[in-house]
This record gives C-alpha cells, structure tokens and sequence, in this order.
C-alpha cells in the first residue's frame, strides 16, 4: 500500500510539472502569436510592396498580418517589447511564391518607415525598359541606418544611376551587393566608412574609375569583388590592409600599372583574381609569402618580367595557377614543380623557352597542364600514364621545336614525333630483317630466323673441320 501511494504522488508531481511547463511555453507562444504589428508599421510595410508589385496586391488575406498566421515569402518579423517587427524583406523572384515585381515597380518613400528592417533584397524585380529609368534613392537610408545589416540588388538589369553617397550612412551594414545591375559611374569613397561590412559584391556594372583609397578602412572585410566593370587606376597600395580578406576579385576592367607589394599583405587570401587587367611590371616576390592561397589568376596582363624570382614551392596550397597569355619569357623554374597540391596550371600562350620539366608528373594532384602557345623545345618526357591521367587536359600544342619521344599513338595533339624516332621507325620500315630481331613475327621474319639458323650450323662444321 505504501509503495502504491508513493508512487501515485510521484505521478501527481510529474503532471504539475508539465501543466507548469505547458502553461509557460504555450501561454507564451499563444500571446506572441496574437501580438499585433504596430499600425505604421504594417501600413508602411504594404505601400512599400504595393509600390513594387502593385496596388492591386492589399495583404487581405494574411491574418492578422504578415507576422500572422499567414505569412508571406521574402517577408520575416522578429518579435519584441510586445510587438511583431519587419526584419527580412525580399523583393523579387527569388522563389514561386516571391513578391513579384511589376513592369512599373518603383521604390517609394514608405520603405524607409521600417525602422527594425535588417535584410533588404532586391533580385530580377528592375527589368530594362528604354522608356523608364529606375535608380536607388538618394536619399532616407540614413533611417535604416541603426538596423539594416544586409542590402542587396541582385539582376536588376532595368536599374541605372550611380551608387547613392546616403550608403555611406549605413553604419550597421555587414554585407552589400550590387551584382549584375545597370548602375555606373565611381565608387564612392563613403564606402570606406562602412567599417562593420564584411561582403562587398560590385560585379558585372558599369562602373568606371579608380578604386577609392579608402577601400583600406574596410579592415574587416572578407569578400571584396569588383569583377567585370571598367574600372580604371593603379591598384591602390591600402589594398593591403585588407588583412582578414578571403577572396579578392578584380578581374574583367581596365585596371594598370605595377602591383603594390603591400598586396603580399593578404595572409588569409585564398582566392586572388587580377586576370583580364592591364597590369604590367614585375611580379612582387611578397606573392611568395601569401602561403594561403588556394588559387591565383593573372592571365591576359601585360607581365612580361618573368616570375623566377618566386619561390612557388613556398605557396603550399595552392591548387590553381593561371599565368596564361602575359608575354611570359624564361624557363619554367624547377621551385614551380614543388607545389605538392597543384592541380590546374596554366602557361599557354607566352613566349617561355627550355625544356619542360618531367617533375611535372610527381605533383600527385595535377589534374590539368596547358603548355601550348610558347617556344618550348626539346622531348616531352612524361609517360604514358601520365598522359592518359590528363587526356585533353594536357597541351602542348604551338611549341614548333617541341617533340614527344614517346610512339606515335602517344604524342599529344599538336605535338610532333621526334626526328631521331621518325629516322627510326623508317629505317625498321625499310629493313624487315631488323623488325624481326624486336619479335615482329611475319613471313619475312620466319624466312630470316630459318636461314639464321642454317647459316650458324653451316659456320659450325666449318670450324670442326678446319679444327
């Protein structure tokens, strides 16, 4: 019995506890989920919507509101001091059930109202139309600046103008990206004054100029792409104090002269993109301290000084080198074939000479060698298997006093057969005798082995008699 009523009041304990638990959570959930939007709040947030989609779009059926019951994509509240905020907002189509914009979308002044926003997204909602010209406002970011900590524009080939001053305002922002956009002219200095920003995506505009010498005060940033615009200038020398970068892309613009070698600042780089520039000079020996990159494209610069000075072998990481198309000359320097996880390496088209190093093959990760293009001589001395592990990933093609020791169905494409092996394979062609000795069986060949063999048996009782 007493077992039996001890165990009943641990039964009624447990069951307080859960009443309490539940009470607690979904007493809690149940108020938040009932809490309601401030009215300005809700009433920006649809003008603003209505003045990219629409005024035939009115929310009538969320309940109570987007941070309701039923909620919208691209919409996302957080909730606090008792009231539900607009933190995420997505124009665009980003997904199926996205906002989508109208051909007569336009930014109007209610957007700024949302005071908690902190994710701002335009993608594919600025479609080009020759009759109407779409640009950011000027003016207002200033009110998001206590909150938006990401703004993003993202194929919007209908938006033009320039990159409004008012961004330099934003001093929460950690990420912008302006990518595949109409936008033009310079990059604003301001941008130096967003010293929390981590991503800084300018890709495929229209923009000109030189990059801003205040780019260096960005000292945070890990993502800096600049890539396909026509920008102009020397690369700035601040560019190295961009110490926590990971990814630096400049490639695709009209950018000249010499390398700062505060550019082997960049210890944490592992991705460094200058290709398709008009950089010229010498390469800074600082390349050879920036042991963590992964991969280095400087093809299409006018780089004529020839990279031997570096120590390649000091880059233990990296696994792609892009140095195509510079007017390269020299050799290949031995220190190039001790980059142990080399897999992509790219010389084509320069003007360098000597022999092709063999030690080529012992890099265990190589996975592509484009050789063509230069004035190479000498053997190719790789093996078969070396050849067969590339396959049209190897190329030597171009390099007219080039040749491959190796039998005909070997050669590379492009490649020709060495003369001494040419001169060979004639000569046993000519001479069936001396294709027999090499194990060639034919009718000439049984006919050679048979009078051999006579002609020595023949020679020997010549000798027993005259003995």
């Amino acid at each position: 019995m007493k077992n039996n009523l001890f165990t009943r009041i641990h039964i009624m304990f447990l069951q307080l506890v859960l009443v309490g638990v539940y009470i607690i959570l979904c007493n809690g959930a149940s108020d938040a989920s009932i809490a309601p939007m401030e009215k300005y709040e809700k009433e920006a947030l649809y003008s603003a919507i209505q003045g990219f989609v629409g005024n035939e779009w009115n929310g009538s059926f969320l309940y109570p509101d987007p941070c309701g019951w039923t909620t919208i994509e691209g919409v996302s509240c957080d909730f606090s001091n008792g009231f539900w905020h607009i933190t995420d907002l997505t124009i665009g189509d980003l997904y199926d059930n996205s906002l989508h914009c109208s051909p007569a979308a336009e930014f109007t002044e209610h957007l700024f109202d949302l005071k908690h926003l902190k994710r701002l997204s335009f993608s594919n909602c600025f479609l080009s139309d020759l009759n109407k010209q779409i640009t950011i406002p000027i003016s207002n970011w200033d009110s998001l600046a206590n909150s938006l900590e990401s703004l993003e524009f993202r194929s919007n080939a209908g938006l033009s103008g320039t990159i409004p001053t008012s961004f330099g305002y934003l001093k929460n922002l950690q990420s912008l990206v302006l990518l595949e956009n109409g936008l033009e002219g310079e990059i604003p200095e301001v941008l130096g004054n967003l010293s929390k920003l981590k991503r800084l995506v300018l890709a495929d505009n229209n923009f000109v100029g030189p990059i801003p010498n205040s780019i260096g005060r960005l000292i945070n940033l890990f993502i800096l792409d600049t890539s396909r615009n026509f920008l102009s200038g020397a690369l700035p020398v601040t560019i190295g104090d961009l110490t926590s970068l990971i990814k630096l892309d400049l490639s695709n613009n009209r950018l000249h002269g010499k390398l700062p070698r505060e550019i082997g600042g960049l210890k944490s780089l592992t991705l460094l993109d200058l290709s398709h520039n008009n950089f010229s000079g010498e390469l800074p020996e600082a390349f050879q301290e920036m042991d963590s990159l992964e991969e280095l494209v400087l093809s299409d610069n006018p780089i004529s000084d020839y990279v031997t000075r570096i120590q390649w072998g000091n880059m233990k990481n990296l696994e792609m080198l892009d140095l195509s198309n510079m007017g390269l000359t020299g050799n290949i320097p031995n220190s190039m074939t001790e980059m142990k996880r080399l897999r992509f390496l790219s010389l084509s088209n320069n003007i360098l000479s000597g022999i092709i190093p063999s030690k080529f093959e012992k890099i265990p990760t190589i996975n592509a060698l484009y050789l063509d293009g230069n004035d190479f001589t000498g053997k190719l001395e790789f093996s078969p298997r070396f050849f067969a592990k590339l396959r049209s990933r190897f190329r030597a093609s171009g390099n007219t006093n080039l040749c491959s020791s190796l039998e005909l169905r070997h050669v590379p494409e492009g490649v020709k057969q060495c003369e001494q092996e040419s001169i060979k394979n004639e000569y046993l062609n000519q001479n069936p005798y001396l294709i027999a000795s090499l194990g060639q069986p034919d009718n000439v060949v049984s006919r050679f082995t048979f009078c051999s063999v006579v002609w020595m048996i023949l020679m020997s009782l010549l000798w027993i008699i005259f003995l």
